[in-house]
């Protein structure tokens, strides 16, 4: 299925490459280009692309805060990072930030293509040189999980509320992005206490914050 791919990175060069490459060995179509994330916001706004294609270091707006403003935004997109930062720290960011396609701007032109491929059907794709962070955050995640079973016992919609908390979000912000109620978040909330066992919201809060990369 052909999707509309916007690029943003502050090199021409680059740029132009991905476009060759999309334009010449996809069914996908290129709908746009900027230098840097004000300036993407404005164009991602007029032409709705469904892929975005990104750096995260960039001036005026990094690749982390475009996708952020995004998401503020309720735009329904998917990402792909295309970095030079190996370095565990980036990559955990873009996991929490559910980006679908983390690449190296080292890796080919083929792994990039595989990478499009993948995240266009609605699946993830890491640079091999960086799987091993997705199997050291996965084995992590298995261990909470087993540490804090009642985590099992949380609805999707709970888990959510619980992801938005550690992200110190306030039950006004919550409710506003998973439209629904005020009162409905809070009842979430206490929801989410009682079943792990977690007396006061503070405690859930400071539950949220220490364990936000696992959840």
């Amino acid at each position: 299925m052909s999707k509309n791919i916007f690029i943003v990175d502050d090199h021409p060069m680059i740029r132009q490459g991905l476009r060759k490459m999309i334009e010449e060995k996809t069914e996908h179509k290129f709908v746009g280009e900027a230098d840097n994330g004000v300036q993407a916001l404005k164009l991602i706004e007029e032409l709705k692309p469904d892929i975005i294609v990104a750096d995260i270091s960039m001036p005026e707006m990094n690749g982390f805060e475009l996708i952020r403003t995004l998401k503020k935004k309720q735009f329904v997109l998917e990402f792909i990072m295309l970095t030079m930062y190996k370095e565990e720290e980036y990559f955990n960011k873009a996991m929490e930030l559910d980006v679908k396609g983390y690449i190296l701007k080292e890796s080919t032109g083929a792994e990039f293509l595989k990478c499009l491929h993948e995240v266009s059907h609605g699946d993830y794709y890491v640079s091999p040189e960086l799987s091993g962070y997705l199997l050291k955050k996965t084995h992590a995640a298995n261990t909470f999980l087993n540490q804090k079973p009642s985590l099992k016992l949380l609805t999707q919609m709970e888990l959510k509320v619980l992801k938005l908390i550690s992200e110190n979000k306030t039950s006004k912000e919550i409710g506003e992005q998973l439209h629904i109620s005020y009162r409905t978040v809070q009842n979430h909330r206490s929801n989410i206490c009682e079943k792990l066992q977690l007396e006061g919201y503070n405690k859930l809060l400071q539950f949220a914050i220490e364990n936000k990369q696992l959840l």
